[in-house]
């Protein structure tokens, strides 16, 4: 074991506001994953030199973070250290743990095993759409033809009637519903606040939590969580292009309540804070908690506004706000419901033009048809495909996923989100 690995271990002890002390009845080989653990951090941290954005969020020892940096090893011996770590894992027998223990096992494994071909991606080696999904999140995604979504725009066809090609004129109608910009932070302030509202009244959330919300340009993305650590998020909103009135909603919640901010904060009080976890201080963005984070926050948005809820908290609240006519509301939330069953279309989009069978050009107008999206959004979309790839199969999968698990676990779809939000679930166990 290199001297780094080592000198994380003994700083791990020192760590006190970092970790709790280990319990005098835990199995003898949870020391073992405390030491895998530091040493699985150290790795995510250093990979995270080598990626800038691979490391999400980070609120471990900061000595931790600049001995990666100080002490970097290069792809090869990372992908080395990787799999040092899987053997050491696969040494412990599951049966000598107690449940807690073996999951936390299996969660290491998994993302140890996603860092590895993480690595292997840096070094060159190419995978297909649905391997490279599987190798990062754990799942493997369906690639069904375009022509099976075509009924959906049959469909839509007859919301959005007139001349012209139907993306252009679903483009033209939801541009209606852009929120002017001297408006905007208002409307999602009051998004945000509502989704907030509707979130601690049914999980409880620490005292001190609490977000920044910042207006940015020039991103790939139309929103982004960075979690500080300590309860805290800042919140980003991409005002490149003109953002609808159902975004506000979708964003407040995705974002933060119950989706990232809620996510992240519940992991470091139940893992970081509670029992010195230190795996959970860091959070590599192309492993299986992606999957659960993504979904989770999608799944979120109908959690918090069920049934006809949203749609009326948006015609009361925030059309108003906005300036815009509240009595076009039900059209645009019959058009989102029907365009939500395109979203699998883009894994099918995605697998051709980034395996090289389907040309730049030819893959916005395919955005563009199935996204129902102007050329300048389809655009922004393809920019996300070309930054992230396989992760995008982790918001529309994932919320599926996640959604079918949660409404397993009983009629309080609440206290099942909580039981998701503050574990070590992978993407295996939602199946």
């Amino acid at each position: 074991m290199r001297g780094l690995m080592l000198s994380l271990v003994l700083m791990l002890a020192a760590c006190a506001p970092m970790t709790a002390p280990p319990s005098a009845a835990a199995p003898p080989a949870a020391d073992g994953l405390d030491a895998i653990a530091a040493d699985y951090v150290a790795l995510i941290l250093e990979i995270g030199e080598h990626e800038p954005g691979y490391v999400d969020a980070y609120y471990g020892p900061p000595e931790w973070a600049q001995a990666a940096k100080d002490n970097l090893r290069p792809v090869p011996e990372l992908i080395a250290a990787s799999r040092g770590l899987t053997g050491r894992l696969n040494a412990i027998a599951p049966a000598s743990l107690d449940p807690d223990h073996r999951q936390r096992r299996a969660y290491l494994l998994a993302h140890v095993s996603a860092a590895e071909a993480r690595l292997r991606m840096l070094s060159g080696e190419k995978m297909g759409f649905a391997d490279e999904a599987y190798a990062l999140f754990g799942v493997r995604p369906d690639l069904a033809p375009l022509s099976s979504f075509d009924p959906v725009l049959a469909r839509i066809e007859t919301l959005v009637p007139g001349e012209g090609p139907l993306a252009d004129r679903v483009a033209a109608f939801r541009g209606t519903f852009a929120i002017p910009k001297d408006r905007l932070d208002a409307v999602m302030r009051a998004a945000i606040a509502e989704c907030r509202a509707r979130t601690v009244r049914r999980i409880p959330l620490p005292a001190n939590e609490r977000f920044t919300l910042e207006f940015v340009t020039d991103k790939a993305w139309s929103g982004y969580n960075y979690y500080k650590g300590d309860a805290n998020s800042l919140i980003q909103i991409n005002t490149d292009l003109p953002i609808f009135i159902d975004r506000a909603v979708d964003l407040g919640c995705h974002e933060g309540y119950p989706g990232h901010h809620v996510y992240n904060l519940l992991l470091e009080r139940t893992f970081v804070r509670e029992r010195g976890w230190v795996e959970m201080s860091v959070y590599p963005l192309y492993s299986p908690m992606s999957f659960i984070a993504e979904g989770s926050a999608n799944y979120g948005i109908d959690l918090a506004f069920p049934g006809a809820e949203r749609g009326a908290f948006e015609r009361e609240v925030l059309y108003p706000l906005a300036g815009l006519d509240p009595a076009r509301a039900a059209v645009q939330g019959e058009l989102l419901a029907l365009t939500r069953a395109l979203g699998r279309a883009e894994y099918t989009i995605a697998d051709d033009y980034l395996s090289g069978r389907v040309d730049r050009e030819t893959t916005l107008d395919r955005l563009q048809t199935y996204g129902l999206t102007s050329r300048e959004r389809a655009t922004q979309r393809l920019a996300f495909i070309d930054t992230y790839r396989s992760y995008i199969i982790n918001y529309g999968l994932g919320r599926d996923t996640v959604q079918s698990w949660v409404e397993r676990q009983g009629p309080d779809h609440w206290a099942g989100m909580a039981t998701l939000l503050s574990s070590q679930i992978l993407p295996v166990d939602l199946m």
